[in-house]
């Protein structure tokens, strides 16, 4: 069953419950009305005989009318006997009820309640006691048909029966159109689904107009294709890129050792140069790759997320590049800062950093690294970036003009910005005053892992 006809069925549902209650409303209410009415009638014959009791041959006189057309009356005495008028001898009896019984023998009260005589359906009212000229107590009983009433009744119940089934039947075909309208986004979001099924263009979007649930789950599923997009496009420029700097190290790689191979008659000096290359471009393009496959990661990592101490891993992290670059001198003001994060990540980042600052850091220069307030910043002494590269050190393979001869792949900075953004942060570089580079990693911790 589909969606669109659950929710006309829901709708029709919905309609014909109320319908029905409505209706059940209606016929209580003129049913009320109407017995009400009869009710009234039957107090008010009553009344006429409080002031008048009067029994001539064993006939009570008053003047009733007979029951085909209209009021059927008659006496209950103690024993249960019945007194009625001459005019009632043809019709049936009204047998005495065990509250007319107590009415007769001295207890007042009076009440309504349902009988038949004949077959007919009959409104019955007792009241009393009334007295004789003699002296004896009787009940009254005044009863009407019912006939006209039930058959009013009868008639609502059709009609009433008849709306309802009319307004199940609208309802329904407005539960049709209006799921139909309802579902139009649905529909398109389902097209949009196949087609990027079918065809993987992640360039489709959907038409999404107002605040509605449907239009911002349009919108949603947007905002996904997009990220998606982005994703592939960014997964495509890194292949390309990639394969473009691995193009050149695998060639020089592939000569010497060709050359190798070739000539085995070459002098020792030669053949360790060469070998020497060798292993160079291999610990090159073993770095290359793995930060290849960092950023191919993206913000993906096998770590849960946790509570660092940032001072704590920066100052880990600085003890490892001490040993890595003994001819900088590191300076550090780790202020306490704590924040939510993936620890190996935040230590590549700073790794990286501080990587960067060394190596662009003449002998014996100094490294300024701070902590503070969920900020890592790091400050060299080293030539500085040029203006013009300042918007481009932290993408993919960028290598400014001065660093083209020196050893790296590029891809250093970007891990830095990648990781940066995954913690919901960011990073920035700027020439230092007095020369050199200061580069700040802001971290948030928030890269959706866990609360910031």
């Amino acid at each position: 069953m589909s969606f669109r006809t659950r929710l006309t069925l829901v709708a029709a549902a919905a309609v014909a419950f109320a319908v029905v209650v409505a209706s059940l409303v209606v016929f209580l209410v003129v049913r009320n009305q109407l017995r009400g009415q009869v009710d009234s009638a039957l107090k008010s014959r009553a009344g006429n005989f409080d002031h008048g009791l009067s029994i001539d041959h064993g006939f009570l006189e008053g003047g009733p009318v007979p029951l085909g057309g209209g009021d059927y009356v008659q006496l209950v005495d103690s024993h249960g006997h019945t007194i009625r008028t001459q005019f009632e001898l043809r019709g049936g009896s009204l047998p005495p009820n065990k509250a007319a019984l107590d009415v007769a023998k001295g207890h007042p009260g009076s009440g309504f309640s349902d009988a038949k005589i004949g077959g007919d359906q009959v409104r019955v009212f007792t009241t009393g006691p009334l007295r004789d000229d003699a002296g004896n107590t009787y009940a009254l009983q005044v009863a009407r048909s019912l006939g006209e009433v039930n058959h009013t009744l009868h008639r609502i119940t059709l009609f009433l029966i008849l709306i309802a089934a009319g307004g199940v039947a609208i309802a329904g075909g407005i539960g049709l159109a209006v799921s139909q309208a309802a579902l139009t986004p649905v529909r398109r979001l389902t097209r949009a689904t196949e087609k990027v099924t079918e065809t993987g263009d992640l360039s489709e979007r959907i038409e999404a107009h107002g605040e509605d649930e449907l239009s911002r789950l349009a919108a949603s599923f947007n905002t996904m294709l997009a990220a998606l997009e982005e994703s592939a496009r960014s997964q495509r420029q890194l292949v390309s890129d990639a394969s473009h700097e691995l193009r050149t190290p695998l060639t020089s790689l592939r000569t010497n050792i060709e050359v190798l191979a070739r000539d085995r008659k070459m002098p020792d000096e030669e053949r360790e140069k060469l070998l020497n290359d060798v292993v160079g471009q291999l610990s090159e393009m073993t770095a290359l790759v793995t930060e290849l496959v960092e950023l191919a990661r993206g913000g993906t990592h096998p770590e849960e997320a946790e509570d660092i101490r940032l001072d704590l891993l920066v100052g880990e992290v600085v003890g490892r590049a001490e040993r890595d670059f003994p001819q900088v001198e590191f300076v550090t003001d780790l202020q306490p800062s704590e924040l939510y994060g993936v620890r190996s990540t935040i230590a590549r980042a700073v790794s990286n950093l501080l990587d960067n600052a060394a190596k662009w850091s003449p002998p014996g220069a100094q490294v300024e690294v701070a902590v503070r307030e969920g900020q890592v910043i790091v400050r060299d002494h080293g030539p500085g970036i040029d203006e013009d590269d300042l918007p481009y050190v932290f993408d993919r393979f960028y290598r400014a003009p001065a660093a083209r001869k020196l050893p790296g792949s590029g891809l250093g900075l970007a891990i830095v910005k990648q990781v940066a953004e995954a913690h919901g942060g960011a990073v920035g570089a700027e020439r230092a005053e007095g020369g050199g580079t200061l580069m700040r990693l802001r971290l948030s911790g928030s890269n959706g892992a866990g609360p910031a």
